[in-house]
């Protein structure tokens, strides 16, 4: 197929560097329409900071390069857009307790990593993002160990039983373009309420990792356009933008 339930276009491969990657030298070429990527494998998958993305055949990477005209300092809330959508994937073959949102852009299954987003502007003109890559990596059949965050799958935690990756696009495809439109036509604050309302750990003590620094507090709330308010211990609230978060051990997967 070359296009999905949205129609936005469809690019498919059996291996590639990185779908991100891709989604970039396909701006340099001139593609200006939404266009989905997806590769069964990755040879040089990246999550945040530039952390390896172990890329196991049977899951899910893909990145949507998006054209949202919007400016710089919004494009971040389509992260959120899209931990939602792929929440609501989710959802149609796990009960939704089970599942949660993990500020900034990673959603959990049973308080383990299932889920990771990662954006990167392609092209910018005048203070505007007219290109963004937007990277989604769901662990569908398998996951990786040792990882900084406890990790797990859509068939560690369903006795086995996961979508297949065509499957999971499709439906990743139509839960996305319905968060979209709300984002386009209502704004942020719909989509934050309702990412809020998943979200794991609030109001709970968290450790924030920041380049420079590292802070505990109590995660209270996220501010309008996105970052996390943590209440430190002697009372003072900082807003923080980008940081690795980390809240008590998870604890195991339920069958």
């Amino acid at each position: 197929m070359s296009s999905l339930p949205s129609g936005y276009e469809l690019k498919t491969f059996d291996t590639i560097d990185s779908t991100n990657a891709k989604a970039r030298r396909l701006v340099e070429a001139g593609v200006t329409k939404p266009t989905w990527i997806v590769s069964a494998t990755q040879t040089e998958g990246r999550g945040r900071q530039n952390r390896r993305w172990i890329s196991h055949l049977g899951n899910l990477f893909c990145t949507l390069l998006l054209q949202p005209g919007c400016a710089v300092r919004e494009a971040g809330q389509l992260s959120f857009v899209t931990a939602l959508a792929v929440a609501d994937v989710l959802k149609q073959y796990l009960p939704e307790d089970r599942i949660t949102l993990k500020w900034p852009n990673d959603v959990l299954l049973d308080e383990h990593k299932v889920a990771g987003i990662l954006l990167e502007t392609c092209q910018t003109e005048a203070g505007r993002v007219d290109a963004l890559a937007i990277g989604i990596g769901i662990n569908l059949a398998h996951h990786p160990q040792n990882t900084d965050y406890p990790s797990t799958s859509i068939a560690a935690c369903n006795a086995g039983k996961a979508p297949q990756p065509e499957a999971a696009l499709e439906d990743l495809d139509r839960c996305f373009a319905v968060w979209y439109e709300t984002w386009r036509k209502m704004g942020f604050a719909p989509v934050r309420n309702a990412w809020l309302k998943n979200a794991a750990g609030l109001d709970k003590v968290m450790t924030a990792h920041l380049p420079q620094e590292t802070l505990s507090g109590r995660f209270e709330t996220l501010a309008p356009g996105g970052e996390l308010i943590l209440r430190l211990p002697d009372g003072e609230t900082r807003k923080i933008a980008a940081a690795d978060i980390f809240f008590e051990t998870p604890r195991s997967c339920k069958d």
